[in-house]
Parts: structure tokens; C-alpha cells; sequence
């Protein structure tokens, strides 16, 4: 069965989309780059399990930003 994402349920962040969607009686989101240049990051949608959509994606925007940081200290 495929998801639908209403525009709300989707934003950019720093070259990825975040996509929210409902899991069971929580919010979880699932991050995919929109660059082939950015790597593909291994988090779980389930570890962004939030009871409330904007912490959901705030927990996102984390991963990324630690993801991209740890991608910055390798190449120093």
C-alpha cells in the first residue's frame, strides 16, 4: 500500500526531504537526500517515533545535522 503525503507532511532540510507520516498513535519521519552528492542516511523511521508531528521532524533535522557533521570531521 503506498503512503500518501499531504505538502504538510513534507519539508526540506539542508539538501533532504523529511516525510512525517502517522504510526499507529505517533508521528514518525523518514529523511531521503535530494541530491545524489549527500549520502543516504541508515536511521531508522521508527527512531524518529514522536507523539508530535514538529518533534518528529525537529528529531529529523538532528539526524541530519549530526550525519552531515560526522560527514565534515572525516574529511578534515
Amino acid at each position: 500500500m503506498l503512503s500518501e503525503f499531504r505538502p504538510s507532511d513534507r519539508s526540506q532540510y539542508r539538501g533532504y526531504e523529511i516525510q512525517l507520516r502517522r504510526e499507529w498513535s505517533s508521528w514518525c519521519a523518514s529523511v531521503h537526500p535530494t541530491h545524489s552528492d549527500l549520502p543516504i542516511l541508515a536511521q531508522s523511521p521508527l527512531h524518529t517515533l514522536s507523539l508530535n508531528k514538529e518533534d518528529a521532524r525537529t528529531a529529523a533535522k538532528r539526524n541530519i545535522d549530526e550525519a552531515l557533521g560526522d560527514l565534515q570531521q572525516n574529511v578534515a
